[in-house]
């Protein structure tokens, strides 16, 4: 493939389009983290958001609203972002299509950056969504996601917002491995077997949808504990303690813990995210 035949895009299309399909799953998000963070047996996706509505109001479903777009705006952003030039320096250099292996090397240097830039505010959008699950006494009460930084800095220190970042990091990796190379790697299966168009939205929409199923499983065991480790105090928030006291009185089942509410989240917002940038792209959005 001629370098020159390559097309270049801006870097934040990920961030917008992940931003948008922000508003459209924020509940879903919300009632897997509650999920997640709840030890209760039983709880499932329809009774927690049936909770959060009758206890804490309708528009609670939208609650850590502000500390989820920030999460988008530093993450997201900066894991499609880099994903993306690397993808697009690596093809210039070497003139062809990517294989699976080298496009997962891509992945997994902006799933570990992204995860590194967005942990701060991932730690906000945690507490600010689990916030109303816990008893009045325990509440951080953070007005945005601006104030639930300055509080976590002033009360537990700025080294805090780094909090569970090695299960987040690989959290990241297999999220965005998963994620970005399985549409990638399908969208090229769908074009090159199948002879769908590659710009039709039949098969944007499928490979997106054979990525969320396959991010949701991979990344599933690391988003839960990243959850309670996030969620937990600074005294309680080892890993492996975390692990250990989870696997003891809950089995090892935990790690996949939400996984339908995952899946209802994570599948229409990979959808809309990927369908989102490919538009950018179709409309070519900020291109000089």
């Amino acid at each position: 493939m001629p370098s020159s035949n390559i097309q270049t895009y801006p870097f934040w299309y990920g961030g917008l389009a992940s931003a948008v399909a922000c508003f459209a799953t924020h509940p879903l998000d919300l009632a897997k983290v509650r999920l997640q963070a709840s030890s209760k047996v039983g709880d499932n996706l329809i009774s927690v958001i049936i909770r959060i509505i009758t206890h804490e109001g309708f528009f609670s479903v939208y609650s850590g609203l502000s500390a989820a777009l920030l999460r988008q705006g530093t993450y997201s952003l900066t894991r499609f972002g880099i994903y993306e030039k690397a993808k697009e320096l690596s093809t210039q250099s070497l003139s062809r299509e990517l294989s699976g292996l080298e496009l997962l090397s891509c992945s997994i240097i902006a799933g570990t950056i992204g995860s590194i830039v967005g942990n701060p505010s991932d730690i906000v959008n945690v507490r600010m969504q689990n916030d109303g699950s816990l008893c009045s006494k325990k509440r951080r009460n953070y007005r945005n996601c601006f104030d639930g930084l300055y509080k976590i800095c002033k009360y537990e220190g700025p080294m805090s917002l780094f909090r569970g970042l090695r299960p987040n990091i690989v959290r990241g990796i297999l999220m965005t491995s998963s994620q970005v190379v399985s549409y990638d790697l399908t969208k090229r299966l769908l074009v090159d077997i199948f002879a769908l168009n590659a710009d039709s939205k039949i098969t944007h929409f499928s490979a997106s949808l054979a990525a969320s199923l396959m991010a949701t499983t991979v990344c599933s065991p690391a988003d839960v504990i990243k959850t309670r480790i996030m969620n937990s105090s600074a005294l309680a928030g080892n890993t492996f303690a975390i692990m250990f006291h989870s696997i003891k009185n809950e089995g090892v089942k935990f790690m996949f813990r939400g996984w339908v509410p995952s899946f209802v989240r994570l599948g229409p917002q990979t959808i809309l995210t990927l369908l989102g940038m490919e538009q950018l792209k179709k409309w070519k959005v900020g291109v000089r």
